[in-house]
């Protein structure tokens, strides 16, 4: 029993490292260099590189895995994201993504969205998104 909980301790400490960016399996795109993803979920930016719409997803500000989405593949601090949409909301110019409150949701959105796109802890993943990976 105390093997089997050490276990499970050990695969959530594992899948709580990487944070992995996730698109609805129909978007037609491998990979996305950083600072087109940061655009995206900055919401300045509403289409691939190749011009989908893209439907943008986040879990609440002060989530764990928001923060670490934030700063390891976006390179900016959450109150940075968090700025340019309240500032495009407050403008009248754009709209802040969806949020949704857990990763099953976000996996279930993303997944059910056309354009979905959102992050979750690869732990998380299943068959019905894809993995968007950042191009170099």
């Amino acid at each position: 029993m105390a093997i089997a909980l050490l276990g499970h301790a050990i695969a959530a400490l594992a899948a709580d490292e990487e944070v992995v960016m996730i698109a609805n399996p129909q978007l037609a795109i491998d990979a996305i260099p950083r600072d087109t993803a940061r655009a995206i979920f900055a919401m300045r930016q509403r289409t691939t590189p190749n011009g989908e719409a893209i439907h943008v997803m986040v879990l609440p500000d002060d989530h764990p895995v928001h923060a670490r989405f934030a700063k390891g593949l976006l390179d900016v601090y959450p109150h940075q994201l968090r700025l340019a949409w309240d500032r495009m909301v407050f403008s009248g110019t754009g709209q802040a993504p969806e949020r949704v409150a857990s990763q099953a949701e976000m996996l279930q959105q993303v997944a059910t969205t056309p354009g979905g796109l959102g992050y979750i802890e690869r732990g998380y993943l299943d068959d019905s998104v894809q993995v968007l990976p950042l191009a170099e």
